[in-house]
């Protein structure tokens, strides 16, 4: 090796003199020199490869659990850790964590949001899963949250355990717990007396048993409430605004989210409805079910529409503008509003403009129009854009006048409605035994005079 460095040296020198005379043989032992120079480099038994080598490991093992290729580098940058795991250790913890639940989605979703849980000395104390816990049919939401709050806060089984148990003592099912456990798992790591005073303040308000577990299946959110600052100031508002306290047991019992309201919104529903200016039967349907419950009603449509991106204040002007809205039901709004953003391609804000749409029937009027002017547009039948408010402020014969009559094959894209729109000016069935003078049954005397009157004309 000290020789073939002499002997480079000397070229070196030589091509300084001469730098455009070098011999054939000269090149080629440079050549060979500059190779075997460039294999020690990549050799493995260099630090700068072993660096390279471990990531390409974490690699495969994270491709072969169904992690996608295309996001493995920008996970393992926002996780370092991980390239100075060895991948044994890795592989074990990925087989532990499928011991808990066999489930590829299961894993990929609980090691994206919490890579920290692949630490193996972490999920060596888990070995044995959630048998320990004494939770029975729990679902990959549940045991993916309880994970990650252990891994969060260090907790062990034994810990996890002593918690679950004290929910149970409370009279809390299998079932709520795992709901529980699904929706609000910060409860693992709360004082047992917080939960209690919670427990307890709902038995005040006559609420017992199996009231409680349906009311904490259905809204388990309520555990992480204040009974000083949030529950109790709630109760208050609803016996100021003048329900009874069994009234609004009632509605709690119908509708548990009740007790998710903040302080004043539930109040701005009522004034709302004191102030909504629609026809009667309409009113009549809003209220039919109680004041109370007209008033949830309102408030799940609020929250519906600012959920889709409008704000408060014109979520409360669409429904005074249009208060069928309230009558339909939450689901017929979000599908509403689903197939006018989705698929009719319209902005959630043009709502306010045209509140109308959340008000007629969507099987009869939404998309049976829709499919009409879809099919004129595909067409070239259309002058211009027919824009929302065309679309549904039209009457039921001004829009078969103007794009269905005119084109025979829209008949069968309308549907039957075209058959109830062509005979709309018609008489009723039947109208004429309405105008029949009405008859009355004849008597023998009847008969006799009747015989006796011919008789005589005879």
């Amino acid at each position: 090796m000290a020789k073939r460095q002499i002997d480079l040296f000397r070229i070196l020198l030589l091509s300084a003199r001469k730098p455009a005379r070098i011999s054939f043989s000269t090149h080629k032992h440079l050549h060979s020199v500059s190779s075997n120079t460039e294999r020690l480099i990549r050799s493995p038994n260099t630090p700068q490869i072993k660096q390279q080598y471990k990531p390409t490991s974490t690699l495969n093992v994270l491709q072969r659990y169904g992690f996608p290729t295309s996001d493995l580098h920008n996970f393992l940058s926002k996780n370092p850790f991980l390239r100075d795991t060895k991948p044994f250790d890795l592989e074990n913890s990925f087989k532990i964590l499928l011991a808990m639940r066999p489930s590829r989605q299961f894993l990929i979703s609980l090691v994206s949001n919490c890579p920290a849980v692949l630490e193996l000395v972490f999920l060596k104390k888990w070995e044995l899963g959630l048998s320990e816990l004494g939770v029975s049919n729990p679902t990959d939401l549940m045991t993916q949250n309880v994970i990650q709050i252990s891994r969060k806060f260090c907790l062990s089984p034994d810990n996890v355990s002593k918690s679950l148990k004290r929910l149970k003592s409370l009279g809390l099912s299998d079932r709520t717990l795992v709901r529980v456990l699904e929706e609000s798992p910060m409860v693992i790591v709360m004082r047992e007396n917080k939960i209690c005073e919670i427990i307890h303040f709902l038995t005040k308000m006559n609420l017992h048993g199996a009231e409680i577990d349906w009311i904490l299946n259905i809204f388990p959110g309520i555990l992480l409430f204040s009974v000083e600052n949030k529950l109790q100031p709630l109760f208050n508002e609803f016996h100021e605004l003048g329900f009874c306290l069994d009234a609004v047991k009632n509605e709690i019992l119908m509708e548990p989210r009740v007790l998710g309201f903040e302080l004043g919104e539930f109040s701005k529903c009522l004034e709302f409805l004191k102030s909504l200016n629609c026809r009667i039967p309409i009113k009549e349907k809003i209220f039919s079910k109680g004041t109370f419950r007209a008033g949830v009603e309102v408030k799940q449509r609020v929250d519906c529409l600012c959920s889709r991106g409008l704000t408060y204040r014109d979520a409360f002007n669409v429904l005074w503008k249009e208060p069928r809205a309230i009558v339909y039901s939450v689901k017929d709004v979000d599908r509403k509003i689903d197939f006018l953003v989705q698929t009719m391609k319209f902005d959630v804000q043009c709502l306010v403009d045209v509140p109308e749409y959340l008000g007629v029937n969507f099987e009869k009027q939404i998309v049976p129009r829709y499919k009409v002017i879809e099919y004129l547009r595909f067409r070239g039948g259309l002058g211009d854009d027919v824009g929302l408010k065309r679309l549904i402020g039209l009457t039921r014969l001004k829009f078969y006048n103007f794009y269905v009559k005119p084109y025979p094959e829209c008949e069968k894209i309308y549907g039957r409605f075209t058959v109830d729109v062509v005979s709309k000016n018609k008489h009723p069935v039947g109208l004429w035994k309405l105008l029949r003078p009405k008859q009355f049954p004849k008597t023998n005397e009847d008969l006799k005079n009747i015989k006796s009157f011919m008789h005589a004309i005879a």
